[in-house]
């Protein structure tokens, strides 16, 4: 190799000269300026994002719990609503294996256990079925009433079991006084 390839420069030319003078001025001055910018500027606060209502609104938790709670403002439903309200999700699509609404085949096995050990499988919850079919706020006579209601749609000739009368003369006062 010669001497004069090992000492080239990769400037060759009187405009790449200018242009590596200009960006070694320009470059710095740039990367200055911004860096006191960075520590200069404050971040604002939203002063609207500050007011008790916004702050308040921020801390809500995401979701509440309440236990114990009556269905239906304290009266007793009937099958066919506790059924629409809960079990239908299920029940009209067959999701997670539940037996369709009117299927005989599907029903005609669970209806020969008899209705006892089906309101007993509702109210414990029986392969993919949660207890209560999910809703605990359920009572157990709402619950034998849903199951009444499915098998009956499906041949069953189970009877809806009557509400307590003490609960349903409780029912009509609270509707009396309202």
């Amino acid at each position: 190799m010669s001497e004069q390839e090992q000492h080239s420069s990769f400037i060759k030319t009187p405009q790449q000269l200018a242009t590596v003078v200009v960006l070694a001025f320009v470059v710095p001055i740039i990367a200055i300026v911004l860096l006191v910018k960075l520590v200069l500027d404050r971040p604002s606060i939203d002063p609207v994002a500050m007011t008790p209502e916004a702050v308040a609104a921020r801390l809500q938790p995401l979701g509440r719990v309440e236990l114990g709670a009556a269905s239906s403002g304290g009266a007793i439903r009937s099958g066919g609503e506790v059924a629409k309200a809960v079990c239908f999700a299920c029940h009209t699509t067959g999701a997670a294996g539940a037996p369709k609404v009117g299927d005989k085949a599907a029903w005609a096995p669970r209806i020969a256990l008899g209705f006892q050990k089906l309101v007993e499988s509702v109210v414990k919850g029986k392969n993919a079925m949660p207890a209560k079919g999910g809703d605990s706020s359920l009572s157990d006579i709402e619950l034998a009433r849903a199951v009444a209601y499915l098998a009956n749609q499906a041949g069953a000739g189970f009877k809806e079991p009557a509400a307590p009368a003490a609960r349903t003369a409780a029912a009509a006062k609270a509707a009396a006084t309202k």
